[in-house]
């Protein structure tokens, strides 16, 4: 079973910084890219930063020069990446997702979603 959790959203004033976390665990075998999504309500969820399958990072117009995607760091069946926002602005407030899409050792070819992890931007 393929878990996938994010962490380190909170809310900070317009210009601050906050990074988020986002582990999956299971046996994954290869990696199809990994993706940081922002939602915020009545609308979809839009991709801000993500990693492709060869390694590259990838970023929205919206968040090249403030985010940066990390690569990732694995720890046994435990991978994780981070997603470092600065320069916030309120407009980034919402509710950020992350997905993992690859092949698992349990599974095969799949892709996972976390729960989200709230982000508060104030002026």
């Amino acid at each position: 079973q393929v878990h996938v959790q994010e962490s380190g959203g909170g809310s900070v004033q317009a210009g601050g910084s906050l990074r988020l976390s986002c582990t999956a665990s299971g046996s994954i075998l290869s990696i199809k890219g990994i993706g940081w999504y922002h939602q915020v309500p009545g609308k979809q969820r839009e991709l801000v930063a993500g990693i492709t399958g060869d390694g590259r990072p990838v970023y929205a117009d919206s968040a090249k020069g403030r985010f940066t995607i990390s690569g990732i760091a694995r720890d046994n069946d435990q991978s994780t990446v981070y997603l470092q926002m600065n320069s916030l602005q309120v407009e980034d407030s919402g509710v950020y997702y992350c997905n993992w899409d690859g092949t698992w050792g349990v599974g095969g070819p799949n892709h996972y979603w976390g729960q989200g992890t709230q982000v508060n931007v104030s002026s």
